[in-house]
């Protein structure tokens, strides 16, 4: 209904300012910093409480072998994610020749050096659940139909680029494009969890090798 589009809207719009704030401070913050585990903890939340506050969300479907729209989008979800895995380690050959570029994506990586492994892997799973809730959940649900793809992924990429990270913010429009896109396909938020939990621990751990 009109009336809950606009409820959507709204609250959307306050949790995408308190989440690109939380966003921003918790990245900006020295690698080995211990406020990093409760601020991107927060940030999680924050996504997550806004994103259910908003109305309902759907887990979405797959087609099956057979052709019927059966299966929940799980085996499809981790193939997209180990193949978008492959291709950014394709990129990340090529970064690591440039020193600007590689010295811009470590700053990303130095909070997983400089804390506890274990932790940041937990941090990076709950988190990229919660941004897929967000933006692929509530904030699409909220766009008109015809623009969701495009304007889901704007705003994901503007968002992380107001860290600062140029390069996080470029792996964000790539990475956006994609789930937006199992989105529109699936119905729900259950396929880009899954694909953004995949390529996101792909490269917390692949990653940081090539680049050395």
């Amino acid at each position: 209904s009109t009336s809950a589009r606009r409820r959507r809207r709204i609250v959307v719009v306050f949790t995408l300012v308190i989440g690109a704030t939380l966003l921003g401070l918790s990245l900006n913050l020295e690698p080995g910093d211990s406020r990093f585990y409760p601020a991107t903890f927060a940030l999680a939340a924050v996504w997550a409480v806004g994103s259910f506050a908003s109305g309902p969300l759907h887990g979405g479907w797959a087609h099956t072998r057979e052709g019927q729209r059966l299966a929940r989008p799980v085996v499809q979800s981790i193939a997209l994610g180990l193949s978008a895995v492959a291709v950014f380690l394709v990129g990340a050959v090529a970064v690591a020749q440039v020193p600007a570029l590689r010295d811009t994506t470590f700053a990303v990586l130095d909070h997983a050096r400089f804390a506890s492994l274990p932790v940041v892997a937990l941090i990076t799973v709950v988190n990229g659940i919660a941004e897929e809730l967000f933006f692929r959940g509530a904030l699409f649900a909220a766009i008109d139909r015809q623009y969701t793809v495009l304007v889901s992924t704007a705003v994901y990429t503007l968002t992380t680029v107001a860290t600062g990270n140029f390069m996080l913010g470029f792996a964000a429009l790539v990475l956006g494009l994609l789930v937006g896109l199992q989105r529109r396909v699936t119905g729900g938020v259950l396929g880009p969890m899954i694909t953004h939990v995949v390529w996101a621990m792909g490269m917390l751990f692949l990653l940081p090798p090539l680049l050395n």
